[in-house]
């Protein structure tokens, strides 16, 4: 944004929310049109604040933004709105979209020092780690107020300008585990269905019900059950969740009768090798959705799960086309 008046460039808002609004954030969690749920960056007037109202840094994720304009919605007050592509604040701030030389940039573009007479800018507390207070106020001489956690707790915030101890805890109770799911299954949606038929023609309706078992495992249960999965790592976790998935259709391949014992035994190894390794390749994906992990952390897991995930999932599909194959062919 690069107004010849910023003045003119400030775009005025309210804190309620319309049904195309929470549409937006539906087709969000659903993981449709990924990228294109932003706002223009720039500075937005919430309400009628005058020039020593409060201004908050916010990323252009419409979930973010509308999160806090619907949080302030009896507040008047600034929203400077930062261009992380589209991502929201914790993430955008892993990724250095939400940091320090966007928010100095924003300030110098929108011309803030102009409009406030104070020198207080307001950060969501998840947006920490991308943003320096000691360069902003160096290059921009506006301080960085790190806020709540939640946008929901800014009204009691803004009372006293400090944060409980409760405010500072970071959160990630089950209704907020289970509202990632969508995206991840939506996702997939469409390769299970592929999967799902080749297997159903292949290998026949208990085959294709694991493959839909291995991704449920990892969308829906895994979150779910995230804190209560044994062990650190997300992989293992997703290795132990699906193997016991795995267990009770190995156990049905193993006493499939009239047919001989190498392929009831081949059948239940492709099962303890594929789902486990399906749903734990899932489950590394969420590494990005939680405040569980760090980015050295994952790259760790990245470096030490992924290659045997592959090596089972590459075992397990060789395994079920020879158990495939010699079906159609009548020696099964």
């Amino acid at each position: 944004m690069n107004a010849v008046n910023p003045a003119q460039s400030i775009r005025t808002i309210t804190g309620s929310l319309t049904f195309a609004h929470h549409l937006d954030h539906i087709l969000a969690r659903c993981g449709w049109n990924r990228g294109g749920h932003r706002v223009e960056p720039g500075l937005y007037r919430l309400g009628n604040p005058g020039s020593d109202s409060p201004v908050f840094a916010s990323a252009n994720y419409t979930l973010s933004f509308d999160a806090l304009r619907s949080a302030l919605h009896d507040t008047d007050a600034w929203i400077l709105v930062l261009d992380t592509k589209g991502i929201n604040v914790w993430c955008a701030a892993g990724k250095g979209t939400f940091g320090t030389d966007e928010l100095v940039r924003m300030i110098h573009v929108t011309d803030l020092p102009a409009i406030v007479s104070h020198r207080k800018i307001i950060v969501p507390q998840l947006g920490a780690p991308g943003i320096s207070w000691p360069e902003v106020m160096r290059r921009a001489q506006f301080l960085v107020e790190y806020g709540p956690v939640r946008a929901s707790d800014l009204p009691q915030y803004l009372k006293t300008h400090t944060a409980t101890p409760e405010m500072r805890r970071v959160q990630f109770p089950i209704k907020d585990r289970i509202v990632l799911t969508p995206v991840e299954f939506v996702h997939l949606a469409l390769p299970l269905v592929a999967v799902t038929a080749f297997l159903w023609f292949l290998a026949g309706p208990v085959a294709a019900f694991a493959a839909i078992s291995a991704v449920i495992a990892g969308t829906v249960l895994f979150p779910a059950l995230l804190p209560f999965i044994p062990t650190r790592d997300f992989s293992t976790k997703g290795l132990l969740l699906g193997g016991l998935v795995a267990v009770p259709f190995a156990a049905s391949f193993a006493t499939v009768p009239a047919i001989p014992l190498w392929a009831n035994t081949l059948a239940a190894i492709t099962a303890l090798l594929l789902i486990p390794a399906v749903t734990a390749y899932i489950a590394l994906n969420f590494t990005g959705c939680t405040t569980f992990t760090s980015r050295t952390g994952v790259r760790k897991e990245i470096f030490r799960y992924v290659p045997v995930m592959a090596v089972m999932a590459g075992l397990g599909i060789i395994a079920g086309l020879v158990l495939g194959i010699s079906r159609l062919l009548g020696v099964i």
